[in-house]
């Protein structure tokens, strides 16, 4: 990181990256003007100077996620769907790798590196922006391999689908940044309590339960204990807090509950409800839509509601679906203007040049029936 002196920064000037004390806590972000009020409070608190691995401008100038030289690859545009598909499943397996070795380096080794995480998170960010479609049809088919360490899995999703709110959202990409490392390591604290609590089949007893109810506090205590910043420790904290204040641990209610932690709450929500856990039955995307729609007792933001629906479809992208015209498809795209006909694409049908055929979904067309039971589906992309 380059060091900038405090006093030799020109006052409402912004930074093409964020500002660090320490490169932990952020000072300013790309889209703050570095202001008067700021320098003095740094002064005054003996901070003469400040680290950023940006350059200081006049005027804010907004810039998008860009991949290194060693990174570049095709255009996804120029690729066929195939292609699209396998390049997703193999960013999907490497992203899987590393959130397990993370995970397995937390509990064995005691190491958590911010910096790491939130490059790593970058990636997550740049790939859903170029293929979201592809990725969530990936994950949304991914099962859980023998032995495969829950807690990371169950990470790995919901991180995806909290970014994908996020976009929706219009956060700035240093706020997805932080969106996306705190619901990866939303349950970290999981990690201090005996896995046979949460990975169990029996019914727990009430010291276990009381044991599961102290992770959001173990997971806040563990990342400021390795210099995360304030902003994601508390989404850890808050992410069982819910609208209605029945959540925990702090019962808090509406505008007091962290925005990160709203998100979290519903992805997360979304994902324990339409995949397998040792103690029930996955359901899947409509009906855990449908849930989640319902929405009882008020317990999640609307607006994060909406948003997850208007991104994923309230038929899911990646749910295998029948058609009222005897076909069979899966989801592979939204309709912004309508979340209950969704874009699908027909299994076994091709276009005269050889593409994926598709059919946009609507109330006086071709329309869902159902999904469609794991037997139903025959997929020749998937082999």
């Amino acid at each position: 990181m380059n060091k900038y002196m405090v006093k030799d920064i020109p006052r409402n000037s912004f930074f093409s990256k964020s500002v660090y004390i320490g490169d932990r806590f952020i000072v300013a972000a790309p889209e703050t003007p570095f202001t008067q009020d700021i320098a003095q409070i740094l002064l005054k608190w003996g901070f003469n100077a400040v680290e950023s691995d940006g350059e200081c401008r006049e005027t804010y100038q907004p810039e998008e996620f860009t991949r290194s030289p060693e990174e570049e690859i095709i255009p996804t545009e120029v690729l066929p769907d195939r292609e699209k598909l396998r390049r997703a499943e193999i960013f999907y397996d490497s992203f899987t790798e590393y959130v397990e070795t993370l995970f397995s380096d937390m509990v064995i080794k005691n190491k958590l590196d911010f910096k790491e995480v939130a490059e790593k998170i970058k990636t997550v960010c740049i790939f859903i922006k170029e293929d979201r479609r592809f990725l969530l049809r990936v994950q949304r088919m991914a099962e859980p391999k023998p032995g495969q360490n829950y807690l990371a899995t169950h990470a790995i999703k919901s991180t995806i689908i909290a970014i994908v709110i996020g976009y929706f959202i219009k956060l700035p990409y240093h706020r997805l940044i932080e969106l996306g490392v705190a619901a990866l390591l939303h349950e970290i604290g999981m990690t201090k309590l005996p896995p046979q609590i949460y990975s169990n089949k029996r019914a727990l007893s009430i010291k276990e339960r009381q044991a599961i109810l102290t992770h959001p506090i173990l997971s806040y205590n563990m990342l400021k204990s390795f210099d995360f910043p304030l902003i994601i420790s508390i989404a850890a904290l808050e992410h069982h807090e819910r609208e209605n204040g029945d959540g925990y641990p702090q019962k808090l209610t509406g505008d007091k509950i962290s925005l990160y932690a709203k998100i979290i709450a519903v992805a997360c929500s979304y994902e324990a409800l339409t995949n397998h856990r040792p103690y029930k039955a996955a359901k899947d995307g409509y009906e855990g839509m449908l849930d989640l729609l319902k929405n009882p007792g008020k317990q999640y933001d609307e607006t994060i509601i909406r948003a997850l629906i208007f991104s994923l479809s309230i038929y899911p992208i990646g749910l295998y679906v029948l058609l009222s015209n005897g076909k069979k498809g899966q989801v592979i795209d939204v309709n912004p203007e309508n979340p209950r006909f969704p874009v699908v694409q027909l299994l076994e049908e091709l276009t005269p040049d050889g593409r994926n055929k598709t059919l946009e979904t609507s109330q006086t067309g071709v329309h869902i029936l159902r999904p469609l039971l794991r037997e139903e589906i025959n997929d020749p992309q998937k082999g």
